[in-house]
């Protein structure tokens, strides 16, 4: 597989790959670390978390053992992180996950986030002033644009409004000129719902729009 990626000129960077609430062993972890490090994989994501293991209890357990899974990853050369949809934002128990457990019991050692503009934004918050909060945390970033800012804050995984980016209301240059800051070493155009049935032309759109206006 991985010849085969380098062979059209590409390199595996970064993967999704889930630890669930229900915990890993060590060696599941490691067998994920070793395969994922004879690809050549820089990074492995967390990017989900079921909708009845979004309370403050199970958060903590699974980043407890996010944190574990980070230093087996680590010792294989490569860097665990977290990606984030709008749930996390949504004030549970009088916290904010992402605020109050996520970013103070990761080891930003060990993990690093993956930071998905479209669904932050979503959620009423503004990337840049994460950044600032956070210098350096957000090694990964997830460009999609949103056409409307309906409802804001919104919670629920609905993604009707996606578009390509530059299309939408996100001020993708500002977040461009503050990359720095939020410690990026690599961003990924994503259109996983735009429900076109032309998903290459959606992305032609945005390399387009990035290229020319946003990254110029």
């Amino acid at each position: 597989f991985k010849k085969m990626v380098n062979d059209i000129g590409m390199e595996i960077v970064s993967s999704h790959a889930g630890v669930e609430a229900t915990g890993i062993t060590r060696e599941n972890a490691q067998k994920m670390a070793d395969d994922h490090a004879e690809l050549g994989v820089e990074y492995v994501v967390q990017p989900w978390v079921n909708e009845e293991d979004r309370n403050v209890e199970t958060y903590k357990k699974m980043i407890t053992a996010w944190n574990e899974v980070g230093l087996v990853m680590k010792n294989a050369g490569i860097q665990f992180g977290y990606h984030n949809h709008n749930f996390e934002f949504k004030p549970v128990d009088g916290l904010v996950p992402y605020y109050d457990i996520f970013m103070p019991e990761m080891d930003e050692d060990l993990i690093t986030m993956e930071l998905d503009l479209y669904w932050a934004t979503k959620a009423g918050q503004d990337p840049v002033e994460m950044f600032n909060k956070y210098p350096g945390r957000f090694q990964l970033l997830h460009y999609k644009d949103m056409a409307d800012d309906n409802n804001i804050p919104f919670y629920d995984v609905v993604k009707e409004d996606l578009t390509s980016v530059g299309e939408g209301l996100i001020d993708f240059k500002r977040i461009w000129e503050a990359r720095d800051l939020a410690g990026m070493k690599y961003f990924f155009v994503e259109d996983d719902n735009q429900g076109s049935g032309t998903p290459f032309a959606a992305i032609e759109t945005s390399i387009n729009n990035l290229t020319t206006n946003i990254i110029a």
